[in-house]
């Protein structure tokens, strides 16, 4: 298993060695410092403990002098295999990625605030003419006469985004050691800054 934190910072384009552009989002990735490992005899399951960004010592707080960093992440694992190459105090950077690996990403959407049925879920909307008079984005009918109830998990209005999402098998297209800096193909959630969990499993 091989974990990251990162910061989304922009897309952009790569070209390939034929000259193919391809559509990249630039993370700043690491470097973070392993904090805990867990393990089943000690805390009951597998898992890792992160550190990311680590706060000056100025700026620390009484609370936060055993474990100094902005953000502090677990990542689970299946089996003490996963963990071998973790240890208590070890900094990971973009090095214990290759390129054309396959990773998950996860982080948080964009907001959207309170949109309507055609922008939330792709509605159609209603007709433009014949009689429709302010009706062309209203939803339609929401239920039936029997049970005289708008039955639960209706799509309806609502707010939409900032929820968590997680896009698997993204290829890593190249990696900038130097800079940090890990360049993955496509897109991936949030807006620039958004926080990134960047993992590849085994099996994955």
């Amino acid at each position: 298993m091989k974990v990251i934190l990162g910061r989304k910072i922009k897309m952009a384009q790569i070209f390939d060695e034929k000259g193919n552009a391809i559509p990249v989002t630039f993370v700043l990735a690491g470097p973070c410092k392993v904090l805990d490992v867990k393990t089943k005899e000690k805390d009951g399951y597998f898992g890792v403990k992160l550190g990311f960004e680590e706060i000056e010592n100025k700026k620390i707080k009484k609370s936060k002098k055993h474990q100094p960093f902005k953000v502090i992440k677990e990542f689970r694992a299946k089996s003490e295999e996963d963990l071998k190459d973790f240890k208590e105090g070890q900094e990971i950077n973009v090095s214990s990625f290759q390129e054309k690996e396959k990773v998950c990403v996860a982080g948080t959407t964009k907001g959207k605030g309170f949109q309507g049925g055609v922008k939330r879920w792709g509605f159609s909307g209603r007709n433009a003419t014949h009689g429709m008079k302010h009706e062309e984005r209203t939803l339609g009918s929401v239920g039936s006469t029997r049970p005289a109830r708008v039955i639960k998990g209706k799509k309806m209005p609502g707010r939409t985004g900032g929820e968590r999402l997680t896009i698997k098998n993204l290829e890593i297209v190249k990696i900038f050691p130097k800079e940090n800096i890990i360049a993955i193909k496509g897109a991936v959630p949030g807006r620039k800054g958004t926080l990134l969990e960047i993992v590849k499993r085994e099996k994955e």
